[in-house]
C-alpha cells in the first residue's frame, strides 16, 4: 500500500525590513492563499522570510530544491531595479535551466495595470525536479502574475519528472495537452 504525501512548496520571502520584523511579510501569505485557493492536490508549504542578499537567497532556493524536494519554489520580493534587489541572479545562479516566458508574461499582465511593470525582473527556472518562480511583493501584483502563468504550472512540473498538480477549476484551468492529462 502506497502512503500518499502532500507535495511540497517552497515559499521565499526576499525582504531586509521584513525579515527584521520591520514590517509584516504580505507577499508570503499572499502566496499561501494564492496557493490554498486554486490548488485542489494537497501541499505542505515551506516558507521562510530572508534578506536581500544573493548568497543567502541562492543557498535557500538549492536548500528548497534539493534538501526539502519542493516541486515548486515561489519566492516574493527583490525582483526591482533597487541595488539590493538581487532574487533573479540568485535564481539564475541556482538554476539548471531559465524560463523566460513566464516573466515575459508576468510583465506583460502587469503592465495591463502599472506602467513601471517594465522595472520588475522575474524569472522562472528549473533546478533538478523543481521549477522555481520568482513574483513580486506586492499581494496585488502577486495574484495577477499567479493568474496569468498559473495555467502552465502543473504542466511544467509533469514535464521535469514532478507529481501531478491538480487545480481547482473555478479558480484557474491547468492546460494539459490531451495526451498528458489524467483521466
Amino acid at each position: 500500500m502506497t502512503h500518499h504525501h502532500p507535495i511540497r512548496i517552497g515559499i521565499l520571502t526576499v525582504s531586509d525590513r521584513a525579515s527584521k520584523g520591520e514590517y509584516e511579510d504580505l507577499g508570503g501569505p499572499a502566496v499561501f492563499d494564492y496557493l490554498k485557493r486554486v490548488l485542489k492536490t494537497e501541499f505542505e508549504p515551506i516558507a521562510h522570510i530572508i534578506p536581500d542578499d544573493l548568497s543567502l537567497i541562492r543557498q535557500n532556493l538549492e536548500h528548497l530544491c534539493d534538501v526539502d524536494v519542493c516541486s515548486l519554489v515561489i519566492t516574493t520580493g527583490g525582483t526591482g531595479p533597487a541595488p539590493r534587489d538581487v532574487t533573479p541572479e540568485a535564481t539564475e545562479a541556482a538554476a539548471e535551466k531559465l524560463l523566460p516566458g513566464f516573466g515575459e508574461l508576468m510583465r506583460s499582465t502587469s503592465l495591463q495595470n502599472v506602467p513601471t511593470a517594465i522595472l520588475s525582473r522575474q524569472t522562472a527556472a528549473i533546478r533538478g525536479r523543481s521549477l522555481i518562480l520568482n513574483l513580486p511583493g506586492k499581494p496585488k501584483a502577486i495574484a495577477e502574475c499567479l493568474d496569468a502563468v498559473f495555467p502552465a504550472i502543473p504542466y511544467c512540473i509533469d514535464l521535469i519528472g514532478g507529481p501531478y498538480i491538480e487545480t481547482d477549476e473555478q479558480h484557474i484551468k491547468a492546460f494539459r495537452p490531451k495526451s498528458a492529462a489524467k483521466s
